[in-house]
């Protein structure tokens, strides 16, 4: 099969895994339900989220159907490049394990590119009230607030988003060491 048929195939699972992903981090963070790209996020992963929660409740404001949903699309996506590429069934097991460190490997990619995108935005568009900016910042501030509270107040100046960006390019690190 051609690299690019692959490219394209990872992304497509990558971007599923990322929706329902965003929906476990709209509700987790608190992130405003109302605004048009949660509606968006909430009605596109509806369909699989709602089955999902009938047999997995919420526990408290984390809503673990979201999470098992991305969870089993890595999985698939796991078991369909294994396949695809190696004309054999992958092991249940690894297939699980591998698919959950994709889950996270998406997670902090999202997480990556979200702070990266804030902080460009925060230079180039300062003051912009942007329904996608105003989104991002609500899902970043769970972890910047406890990053923001152990460090010293700088003045104007916030580095808050250096060491998240750091650390999460650590753990990304240790995630690609681990899968491969």
């Amino acid at each position: 099969m051609s690299s690019t048929l692959m490219i394209l195939i990872d992304f497509i699972f990558r971007l599923a895994t990322l929706l329902f992903l965003t929906r476990f981090l709209l509700q987790i963070s608190g992130a405003d339900f109302y605004n048009p790209i949660s509606q968006a996020v909430v009605k596109a992963s509806d369909t699989i989220c709602k089955p999902l929660r009938a047999f997995i409740k919420p526990i408290q404001n984390i809503d673990l159907a979201s999470f098992i949903a991305a969870w089993l699309i890595s999985i698939i996506s796991v078991a369909a490049f294994t396949l695809l590429q190696y004309n054999t069934a992958p092991d249940p097991l690894l297939a699980i394990g591998a698919g959950f460190i994709k889950t996270l490997l998406v997670l902090t990619q999202f997480y990556k590119w979200t702070l990266i995108i804030i902080v460009i935005a925060s230079f180039v568009a300062q003051g912009t009230r942007h329904p996608a900016l105003e989104l991002l910042n609500q899902l970043l501030e769970p972890i910047m607030g406890r990053i923001r509270s152990v460090l010293p107040s700088l003045g104007p100046l916030d580095l808050s988003p250096m060491v998240v960006l750091l650390l999460i390019i650590l753990i990304e690190d240790i995630l690609m060491r681990v899968s491969f």
